[in-house]
């Protein structure tokens, strides 16, 4: 029997400490630091601390939660975990919540449980409604291209899960500059609200800043900010801490329970090593600001909130500390010309072209 007290939520969640930013043109406003469940939300991570950072993100004046079908492991996991968490402790905080899900990556076997298919999506949305024990998210996003599904098709489901109710908005993730283009002119002339595209952003991996043709001046590439500014709609990125590069964690080695330790799938031990000295470099810039590395990391991208392309930042964590210290990123986003110029020469944007 579950003997943990009733959850009841800071009654100062709400006092400036975690501003609100709006994405492009709609009136929708996302949090500044938002929680993703890619990571530690699965059947191999323990409850009751996927909860505490739950309840500790919410009390952060936190309010969006993101997920995917296929986050785990297994596949659904995090959306059912979640469930969990919103039945336990969430539920009565519903409409004050931005809850956000995904599909288009593999599923569930055969031809049907993978892609930008009108079938797909629509069923997948069904069922990730039933893990989560709602009846409709906040977005709902086609989480990939499908060169093989006409996009008139994918961008028809979305609307149709806005259309009945089961979504509020429809979201992109890992478009490229065109297809984000297209994808909101279709769904414009469809009358339905699409207000973001989630993205991969941090120090290292700079692609969306690339992502697209010259400008008229033929100066610098046109990138998905550019592209998000012309469409009116927000970014949102995730992996701004590079899997982990850009924290403490491997400052001094590669730890046994770190990431790469325990869990190499998304991050290797060569990363590290190839990275190191560039690690090392922008830690001793983060602690001349008075930050630690993830925290400047995080407001590196904030600091582009400024001009309204970037609506907010994913942020992982396997601890409530982790949480915490992550929002305090939101402090102190001023960056001079000369750290901008220090960090454009650690991590030269050259790099991806």
């Amino acid at each position: 029997m579950d003997i943990t007290p009733r959850y009841i939520a800071d009654d100062n969640r709400y006092d400036g400490r975690m501003p609100y930013s709006r994405c492009g043109r709609s009136g929708l406003a996302m949090p500044q630091v938002s929680l993703g469940l890619w990571h530690n939300f699965g059947d191999n991570a323990c409850f009751d601390t996927m909860r505490a950072i739950c309840r500790t993100a919410f009390d952060a004046g936190i309010t969006q939660f993101d997920i995917a079908n296929n986050y785990g492991p297994e596949y659904g996991a995090a959306e059912r975990n979640f469930g969990r968490v919103l039945k336990q402790d969430l539920k009565p905080y519903r409409d004050e919540l931005l809850i956000t899900t995904k599909a288009g990556y593999d599923m569930w076997p055969g031809p049907y449980g993978d892609g930008g298919s009108r079938k797909y999506l629509l069923a997948s949305l069904d069922q990730s409604l039933s893990r989560l024990g709602l009846d409709y998210v906040d977005i709902f996003y086609s989480h990939r291209m499908d060169d093989d599904t006409p996009l008139e098709e994918t961008m028809g489901a979305l609307a149709s899960a806005v259309q009945s109710g089961k979504a509020l908005y429809a979201g992109i993730s890992n478009y490229d500059y065109e297809t984000t283009l297209r994808a909101v002119e279709i769904l414009r002339e469809l009358h339905v609200p699409i207000v973001i595209n989630q993205v991969r952003y941090n120090i290292f991996d700079r692609h969306i800043e690339l992502d697209g043709p010259r400008d008229s001046n033929d100066e610098k590439p046109l990138g998905l900010k550019d592209a998000a500014q012309k469409a009116g709609i927000g970014l949102i990125t995730f992996s701004p801490l590079a899997q982990g590069l850009l924290t403490n964690r491997y400052l001094d080695g590669i730890p046994t329970d770190s990431r790469v330790g325990h869990d190499p799938r998304f991050l290797h031990e060569e990363d590290v090593k190839s990275r190191h000295e560039q690690i090392m470099q922008l830690n001793a810039l983060a602690q001349d600001r008075g930050q630690s590395l993830a925290q400047m990391a995080l407001s590196w991208i904030l600091r582009d909130g400024i001009d309204g392309s970037i609506s907010s930042v994913l942020i992982g964590a396997s601890k409530p500390e982790q949480v915490l210290d992550c929002a305090q990123a939101v402090k102190n986003t001023h960056f001079s010309e000369d750290e901008l110029a220090a960090i454009d020469a650690i991590a030269p944007v050259r790099e991806l072209e």
